[in-house]
C-alpha cells in the first residue's frame, strides 16, 4: 500500500511580498519528497490535485497522511476527485520532521480541552503499570474488540527493552464500557496527558487538535500516582496505554489504544 504525508500551507518564505502556498509531500522513510509552490489567489483543490498527479506520475497514493487541519478540506477535495483516500492524523512523522528542518513553524492552535460527556462516564479509573513484553504479547493476541496497536508504537520498535514499565490509565466502564470504548475508537486517540493544577487532571489528546478531560481529581495520593505516571512516560520514551474494561475481574477487555505523547 502506498501511503503519502502530505501538508499544504502559507509559506513562511514570500515572493516579493507576494503570499506563497507550498505543498510538500513525502513518504514515511523520506524516500519519496516532492514540494510546490503557488500564490495565494491559486491554491484550490483544482492546483492540489494537477500537483499530485505530477508527483505520481503513473502511480497515485492509496492514501494521503495529514496532520493540519486548516490543509484538510483542500487535500480532501484533492483527493477525491483522484479516488485517494484522506486520513486525517497526528502521525505524520516523517512529514514533521521535514518541516523541522526547513524551520517551518508546527504548533498548532488548540481548543480548550472540553469535558468528557456526562454519558461516557465509566464507573472508576486507575493507573497501571505493564511491561513492554506484556504490551505487545498480550494486547495484541487477547479477544479485544476495539484495539489499536500502530506498528511503530510496539515498543520493539522503539527500541524498548520487554522489561521496561510502561504506565497506562485503566478505565472500568460497567455497562457502558462499550459505549465508551466505541467513542474513544471515533475520537481516535493519541495521548493521555496529566496536567497538574486545582484540580488536577487527565487530558486526552485526540484527532488532529480535539481535547478532553477525561478526570479531575485533588487526592494528595491520585496526584502522586499521576506524577509517577508521567515520570514513568519519560523512562518509556512517551510510551503509554489506555485500556476500557467492564470491571476490575480481568477476564474481559473492551477496548485497548497504544499512545505516545507528543513532543
Amino acid at each position: 500500500m502506498k501511503i503519502w504525508q502530505v501538508d499544504f500551507y502559507r509559506s513562511p518564505v514570500q515572493d516579493t511580498g507576494q503570499i506563497l502556498w507550498e505543498l510538500l509531500i513525502c513518504d514515511a522513510t523520506r524516500s519519496f519528497e516532492y514540494t510546490a509552490t503557488c500564490p495565494q489567489s491559486a491554491a484550490n483543490s483544482h492546483w492540489v490535485a494537477t500537483q499530485l498527479q505530477l508527483a505520481a506520475g503513473d502511480n497515485l497514493p492509496d492514501i494521503i497522511q495529514v496532520f493540519r487541519p486548516q490543509s484538510l478540506s483542500l487535500i480532501q477535495a484533492a483527493a477525491n476527485n483522484l479516488d485517494i483516500d484522506v486520513e486525517p492524523t497526528r502521525y505524520t512523522l516523517a512529514l514533521k520532521q521535514w518541516l523541522e528542518e526547513k524551520q517551518y513553524p508546527l504548533a498548532l492552535d488548540k481548543p480548550p480541552p472540553t469535558p468528557l460527556p456526562e454519558n461516557l462516564w465509566g464507573k472508576e479509573w486507575r493507573f497501571a503499570t505493564l511491561s513492554a513484553g506484556e504490551l505487545a504479547d498480550v494486547f495484541a493476541q487477547r479477544p479485544i474488540p476495539i484495539v489499536s496497536i500502530p506498528e511503530f508504537l510496539k515498543p520493539i520498535n522503539l527500541g524498548l527493552a520487554s522489561t521496561v514499565p510502561v504506565p497506562g490509565v485503566i478505565i472500568y466502564g460497567g455497562r457502558k464500557s462499550m459505549y465508551l470504548a466505541r467513542w474513544l475508537e471515533e475520537a481516535q486517540p493519541v495521548a493521555l496527558n496529566y496536567i497538574a493544577g486545582e484540580p488536577n487532571g487527565l487530558i486526552l489528546e485526540a484527532g488532529l487538535v480535539d481535547r478532553w478531560i477525561v478526570a479531575t481529581f485533588e487526592d494528595t495520593d491520585v496526584a502522586s500516582a499521576a506524577k509517577f505516571y508521567q515520570q514513568r512516560q519519560q523512562q518509556s520514551q512517551g510510551l503509554h496505554f489506555l485500556l476500557v474494561q467492564p470491571d476490575d475481574s480481568g477476564m474481559t477487555y473492551t477496548g485497548f489504544w497504544l499512545l505516545r505523547a507528543e513532543n
